[in-house]
């Protein structure tokens, strides 16, 4: 497990698909979600029968990277599917997660404190923690950008 938060593109998840890039050139299946489309899947799969089969797929997934943690409030079907693939993936498979979201604020994101700490108690322990800091890198090309065409 890793997280890596930081503010708004200062590389966060860049640096998340180097790593993933690695781990796929050593041989490892990598998936890549941005946290919201994942949950929003996970419910469209519910009601078409297909829930059982993705559930299994990020199972098998040695590397699976979620994008943009925390942004959204949670519903209780996210929560609970969110614990299956923790679950899951729990001591057996990496996860990487990025966030702007600080980790002391996940808690909350989740919603309901019994599976939060479920969730978190798979997430957060014996994982490695990053903290990035920074402007944002779009700022500063757009500023370069903006230097160039005033010259």
């Amino acid at each position: 497990m890793a997280h890596i938060t930081g503010p708004t593109c200062c590389g966060k998840i860049y640096l998340g698909c180097v790593l993933a890039t690695q781990a796929y050139r050593h041989g490892l299946s990598v998936r890549y979600f941005r946290t919201s489309r994942l949950l929003e899947a996970l419910s469209i799969e519910h009601g078409d029968g297909r829930f059982a089969k993705l559930i299994a797929q990020l199972a098998k997934t040695d590397v699976l990277i979620l994008d943009d943690w925390g942004l959204e409030r949670m519903t209780l079907s996210q929560r609970n599917d969110l614990l299956e693939i923790m679950e899951d993936r729990h001591g057996l498979k990496f996860t990487l997660i990025t966030s702007q979201l600080p980790i002391a604020l996940w808690h909350k994101a989740i919603g309901d404190a019994t599976l939060a700490d479920a969730i978190l108690d798979r997430l957060l322990h014996n994982s490695h923690k990053l903290k990035l800091k920074g402007k944002s890198t779009r700022k500063i090309m757009s500023e370069l950008t903006e230097s160039e065409h005033s010259q």
